[in-house]
């Protein structure tokens, strides 16, 4: 299993590979595959949750999602993401709310959706031990303040505010940086700014590492953003077995005589 000290070292010269996983089954195809770090997202309220965007997801959700992901995974960096007023209400309330995820769900890291708020609390959970993942740009937590998923930095002053977060956050402690719908150029500097690696989500080519939502990645979801590409065709493979299904029973060829057992000790039952 890599540790977040060799995660870091990756900062400038071999590719970081992250994929998202909730569950057990997956988050093993997703080891198996040889990934860097699986992160549980919050993402998990849009892909499997059913909500309409990552808000309404819970710290009882993540933690349930995490422990599933790290008894499923043997070598890969777990990073659990804190949903929505997990953190930054509170300090003490932030500091136990993602040590819960390495204490109870086996996390190995944390991941913020960052700000000016979250820069001293990324130095006190790394003070106590609690490694923290930074995430900047597009941060879908704020949907309701931005207006929407739109591209974030595309301006002088948001893109050095960027800038200037990606460093206090390298600063106060954060072992690598996720940045998430940003213009390319930008994310290209900011890699180039820090000792940290930058891990890109719809942020071009330069980031020293790639993350996508397991959904997108394998085909699986209805819409995929436009940064993401399809790797597969999951979904329609699942929509064939089903129909394959629906149809062995409806005729009646399954199950089948080697489907079935039968016990002649209860044949005088009948």
């Amino acid at each position: 299993m890599p540790s977040v000290t060799e995660i870091r070292s990756k900062a400038g010269s071999e590719p970081i590979t992250m994929l998202t996983a909730y569950d057990a089954p997956t988050a093993r195809l997703v080891d198996d595959a040889g990934m860097d770090i699986i992160l549980v997202g919050d993402s998990m309220g849009n892909a499997v949750l059913g909500h309409e965007s990552t808000l309404p997801v819970t710290v009882e959700e993540t933690e349930s999602h995490t422990a599933a992901v790290a008894r499923a995974v043997e070598d890969a960096l777990i990073v659990a993401d804190m949903p929505f007023l997990s953190f930054g209400k509170d300090m003490s309330e932030s500091i136990h709310n993602c040590g819960r995820m390495l204490k109870e769900a086996d996390a190995d890291a944390v991941k913020l959706e960052s700000g000016p708020h979250t820069i001293d609390l990324t130095e006190r959970l790394t003070q106590l031990g609690i490694p923290v993942m930074a995430h900047l740009g597009l941060t879908p937590q704020r949907v309701n303040e931005l207006g929407g998923y739109t591209r974030q930095g595309t301006t002088e002053d948001a893109a050095q505010e960027i800038i200037d977060l990606a460093r206090a956050h390298e600063e106060a402690g954060a072992f690598s940086l996720i940045l998430e719908h940003v213009p390319a150029n930008l994310a290209a500097h900011v890699t180039d700014e820090l000792d940290i690696p930058t891990i890109g989500i719809g942020a071009g080519p330069d980031c020293d590492g790639q993350v996508l939502v397991f959904h997108d990645a394998v085909g699986l979801s209805d819409w995929t953003p436009p940064f993401a590409t399809t790797f597969g065709d999951v979904k329609g493979e699942i929509e064939n077995a089903l129909d394959k299904y629906v149809d062995a029973v409806e005729t009646g060829t399954f199950p089948a005589e080697e489907h079935s057992h039968t016990e002649e000790t209860l044949d005088e039952l009948y």
